[in-house]
């Protein structure tokens, strides 16, 4: 029967990843992946995570399993951090998944069960995986315009208008609630209260992922989009993860947490969601969210992550400053300003199609199609030859 059975295409980052694998340039650089990336180019094991797991070792007594909704501690950390006591505990429920996209699935699967007629709408660009994840759950899915035509910066007019006539009401609206993947294009306070407006006057059901909070401005600055959002909408989902700012991302460390109109509403919310993880993964692997779970109740721990995730913060706030004062002596005819004013991991760098492929062909600098660059991954010692290879395919 297999016999029958096409290749499917690679990855489109993944795959970048493979291919950088497999070049023998010793001064190749990656900056496809999604990870964090230390001054020495490592994804470190932080310290907060280090000690954590020591004291899970020596006191755990017990491998069995969770329960479906996850570790209780786990969730509740979770809702802290992610609402901030924007709303009250008693309309939340909170799953374990496993990842930022496991939570994506899960809200996916809901959508596509309980509100089979809505139609996914989604930023132009996004994350490349978010079309895959809600098509493959059977939903249908749209786009509304994000970016300018230079594709440097957020065309709010364009994205309020098309929010405004696009989408009808019970459809869902994917955003991101800060750090943009790929573009590292946020709204601004104001914008985001505009959004909150149209949504609920739309009754449209945001759906934000949260996948980087700490990575933009800080923890409380990054949660005041979804806030805002709160404000207006008495339903939301949200799909957090910790595999950025907890650099816990081989752990599959997630959540989705969905907001009801009240507690009996939040109570079936969560019998649904319970429904659909057992069809799925039955229930979330333990270690990960033990560790986060154990930092944050722990207060020495919790204030050294805070430290190192400020670290990771002002790592990647100077590498992007770092690029662009380079890319000032290295193409002076091409301003680079623009990238100040992205957040997060990931900027678009403005670089076309064909600049990208020269990029890996002739330099062996690996960024993805879309111009997008981890700025985590550029160092110190590969900041010179990065400047060196943009500037010549530009």
């Amino acid at each position: 029967m297999f016999e029958t059975l096409t290749a499917a295409p690679p990855d489109s980052i993944l795959g970048l990843s493979e291919a950088f694998n497999r070049d023998p340039n010793p001064r190749k650089i990656n900056l496809s992946v999604g990870v964090y990336q230390d001054a020495e180019g490592r994804t470190p094991v932080l310290r907060c995570v280090k000690a954590a797991e020591q004291r899970l070792l020596e006191g755990e007594a017990t491998k069995t399993y969770l329960g479906i909704d996850g570790l209780p501690d786990y969730r509740r950390h979770v809702q802290k951090l992610v609402f901030e006591g924007a709303i009250g505990a008693e309309r939340v429920a909170v799953v374990q998944t496993p990842g930022g996209t496991g939570a994506l699935r899960v809200a996916a699967d809901f959508l596509a069960d309980l509100l089979p007629a809505a139609k996914l709408w989604h930023s132009n660009p996004t994350w490349a995986n978010h079309p895959a994840i809600f098509a493959a759950a059977g939903l249908d899915v749209e786009t509304y315009p994000y970016l300018n035509s230079q594709r440097t910066g957020l065309d709010f007019e364009a994205m309020l208008d098309a929010l405004q006539s696009g989408p009808r009401s019970g459809d869902v609206v994917l955003l991101h609630a800060c750090c943009h993947n790929p573009t590292g294009v946020d709204p601004s306070e104001e914008q985001w209260r505009q959004i909150a407006d149209v949504l609920a006057s739309r009754g449209l059901l945001p759906l934000v992922d949260f996948a980087y909070q700490g990575f933009g401005e800080g923890l409380s600055e990054d949660a005041r989009g979804l806030q805002l959002l709160l404000e207006k909408c008495d339903e939301v989902l949200v799909a957090s993860s910790f595999s950025k700012n907890f650099g816990l991302y081989s752990e599959r460390v997630g959540a989705l947490s969905l907001v009801a109109r009240d507690s009996d509403q939040a109570a079936v919310g969560m019998s649904q969601l319970k429904r659909i993880v057992r069809t799925n993964y039955s229930n979330p692997p333990r270690h990960g969210g033990a560790v986060v779970a154990t930092v944050l109740d722990d207060a020495e721990l919790t204030e050294l992550w805070h430290q190192e995730l400020a670290e990771m913060r002002e790592r990647i706030a100077d590498m992007r400053s770092a690029f662009v004062e380079a890319m000032r002596t290295h193409a002076p005819d091409r301003d680079f300003s623009f990238l100040l004013d992205q957040k997060g991991m990931f900027s678009f760098s403005g670089l076309n199609p064909m600049q990208v492929d020269r990029l890996k062909s002739e330099h062996s600098v690996y960024i993805v199609g879309s111009g997008r660059i981890n700025v985590a991954g550029i160092t110190r010692a590969n900041l010179q030859p990065l400047c060196e290879a943009v500037a010549a395919v530009l």
